[in-house]
């Protein structure tokens, strides 16, 4: 039987002038994904088509369940648009089908059909009761629910609803820098910054010997589950050991947390810049840890003037980590290996911090120089679904 992957769009159908971008990139991404099946992809302003082969079925639909920009897909019998047609495909179909009750739903997109949607739907329903014995109509909750769209060339028969990832296609927006951690909730702010069409790349903070080759691995394998959800991901790797012996040599123990990520940013800052990116992304959640209370971010966030964004910020712990098993890096996240945020906590970090505390502190050594030395000898991993290629990576 001729069957295709007939493609929705959801929130993409609500965009006007840019309609067509948000629908080619989707097209582009479909189509990199897909780079390794026999498919055939054909779109217009309503749908998108992918030809497959049936022994491929299986694999493929992993691969668009994990595409953002597609709101449903159905695996669609085509016919031609004429009505022995869609009669005949629905009878075969349903012949290789077990039920007592069914619906048939119409849908007219070529008005020079000669029957309407409702007609149709009268019509499909009696041929459906008149060949198959012992079944009824149910309009409210049928085991069966036949959808007929009807086009200007083909119409396409479905019975199955497969719900897409949503949001917008990856690229539709500028790139963003993720501040990528070992933890829960940063991979899990990435996958919904790229949800949004954002590209991505992440940054990892290491100070080796305190953290370990263990922790680095870890972010290597969430920045794989992150790369399913787009072509690659670059993951940049900067040696924070020197700035972060620093910290705990120089500055009052309660602050160091804040100072410590207050350095962070103005590394992210350099690296947005460095790397035209345009937003940094984070995965802090408003008053989870003490770096994360209102009055923590706004002292820390005052480095600088790039956007933050920050996805997680007013979702629960318990919401997050069901995203993150959703997306399959709970598991990872938990592995017992700790990074930069996690490895010199303090007993009592401040949680209002002052910022002119945090100034006197900072004064006390000379970073920028320690902070330019970690920026310009960043290591940069580029990651896909089946491979890393590394650079210069220690």
């Amino acid at each position: 039987m001729d069957r295709v992957i007939l493609i929705k769009y959801g929130e993409l159908s609500t965009k006007k002038g840019n309609r067509n971008y948000f629908i080619n990139t989707l097209y582009n991404n479909i189509k990199n994904k897909l780079n390794n099946f026999d498919v055939a992809i054909s779109k217009d302003r309503a749908r998108m088509y992918i030809k497959f082969k049936n022994e491929e079925l299986d694999s493929i639909k992993s691969v668009i369940d994990k595409i953002f920009g597609i709101h449903m897909y159905h695996i669609a019998y085509i016919v031609e648009s004429r009505e022995d047609d869609i009669k005949n495909k629905i009878l075969e179909v349903l012949m290789m089908k077990t039920f007592s009750t069914f619906k048939v739903e119409t849908k007219r997109s070529d008005k020079s059909f000669p029957r309407n949607s409702q007609e149709m739907n009268n019509i499909l329903g009696g041929f459906i009761l008149k060949n198959i014995d012992n079944v009824k109509v149910d309009v409210h909750k049928p085991e069966v629910l036949i959808k007929v769209e009807i086009r200007e060339r083909n119409s396409f028969i479905y019975l199955d609803s497969y719900q897409g990832s949503g949001g917008y296609p990856v690229g539709t927006q500028p790139k963003g820098m993720l501040m990528l951690s070992g933890g829960i909730d940063s991979p899990v702010a990435g996958y919904l910054a790229m949800k949004r069409g954002v590209s991505l790349e992440a940054v990892y903070f290491e100070a080796i010997p305190h953290t370990s080759l263990d922790a680095r691995e870890k972010v290597i394998k969430l920045t794989e589950k992150l790369s399913k959800y787009t072509d690659k991901i670059n993951l940049h790797i900067v040696n924070f050991t020197q700035i972060q012996e620093a910290i705990y040599k120089y500055c009052r123990d309660d602050y160091c947390i804040t100072i410590m990520r207050r350095m962070m940013y103005r590394i992210m800052d350099m690296i947005v810049k460095k790397y035209k990116g345009f937003v940094i992304i984070n995965g802090e959640s408003i008053g989870q840890v003490a770096s994360q209370t209102l009055t923590s971010m706004s002292v820390i966030n005052e480095v600088t003037n790039v956007p933050v964004i920050r996805p997680v910020a007013c979702l629960d712990k318990l919401e997050i980590m069901d995203i993150a098993r959703k997306i399959d890096t709970f598991e990872i996240s938990i592995l017992p290996y700790e990074d930069c945020c996690t490895v010199f906590v303090p007993k009592h970090p401040v949680i209002n911090p002052k910022l002119e505390v945090v100034l006197r502190e900072e004064a006390k050594f000379d970073y920028q120089e320690m902070l330019n030395l970690a920026v310009d000898n960043i290591n940069t991993i580029t990651i896909t679904d089946n491979e890393k290629k590394f650079s210069d990576l220690l």
